[in-house]
C-alpha cells in the first residue's frame, strides 16, 4: 500500500488534490481511499488529506501516520509543521516552492530518499490566475512517483472541473510535470 500525505492550508485545495490522485489511481485500476483532517476550520489554517492506494482492498480507516510520500502545496508549512513526521525511510517529499533543494533540505526535519520540487504556485497563477496550486501538484506528484500516470491525472481533474477550468487545471498538472525537479538524496 502506497500511503500519501497532503500539506496545505484551507483554500489551497489539498482535499480536492486528495481525492484527485485517488481518482486518478482507480482509473488506473487500484484501490483507493481519500479522506481529510480539518483541525481549526478556516481558510489559512494548515489542512491535512490523505490518500491511500494498493492493488487490493483498503480496509484500514485511521490516518496516515507513517506516510510513504509527503506533498506540500505551501511552502510556508516548512517553517511551522514537521512535514517529514513518520515518513518512512526511502520516502519522497515533494513541495510546492522556488526555493533551492539546499533550502528545503534544511527546513525539512528528516531528509527523503527522493525530494521533488516545483514552483506550482507561479504556474497556477500563469494558467488559472490564481494562486490555487492542487492540481498543479499533482503533475509534481505523477512525475516524482510513478504511481499514476499524468493521462489520468488529466482525466479526473477534468472530471472534478467541467469546460474551460477543467482545461486549465489540466494544463497546470501537466505544466508542473514538465517543470518538476527530482532529486535522489
Amino acid at each position: 500500500m502506497i500511503e500519501i500525505r497532503f500539506h496545505g492550508r484551507g483554500g489551497q485545495g489539498a482535499v480536492t488534490a486528495a481525492n484527485i490522485l485517488a481518482s486518478a489511481a482507480f482509473k488506473q485500476g487500484k484501490y483507493v481511499q481519500a479522506f481529510p483532517f480539518f483541525g481549526v476550520e478556516r481558510r489559512g489554517a494548515p489542512v491535512t488529506a490523505f490518500t491511500r492506494i494498493d492493488d487490493k482492498p483498503i480496509r484500514i480507516k485511521t490516518q496516515i501516520y507513517e506516510p510513504d510520500i509527503v506533498v506540500v502545496l505551501d511552502p510556508s508549512l516548512l517553517d511551522t509543521v514537521d512535514v517529514t513526521a513518520g515518513l518512512k525511510d526511502g520516502g519522497i517529499v515533494i513541495v510546492n516552492t522556488e526555493k533551492s533543494k539546499e533550502e528545503v533540505l534544511e527546513k525539512l526535519k528528516k531528509k527523503p530518499a527522493k525530494l521533488a520540487l516545483v514552483d506550482a504556485t507561479t504556474i497556477a497563477l500563469d494558467i488559472l490566475g490564481l494562486p490555487i496550486t492542487n492540481t498543479a501538484i499533482l503533475g509534481a506528484v505523477a512525475k516524482a512517483t510513478g504511481i499514476v500516470d499524468l493521462k489520468y491525472v488529466q482525466e479526473a481533474i477534468k472530471e472534478t472541473f467541467s469546460g474551460t477550468l477543467g482545461e486549465k487545471n489540466a494544463k497546470a498538472a501537466e505544466e508542473a510535470f514538465n517543470k518538476t525537479v527530482v532529486y535522489e538524496l
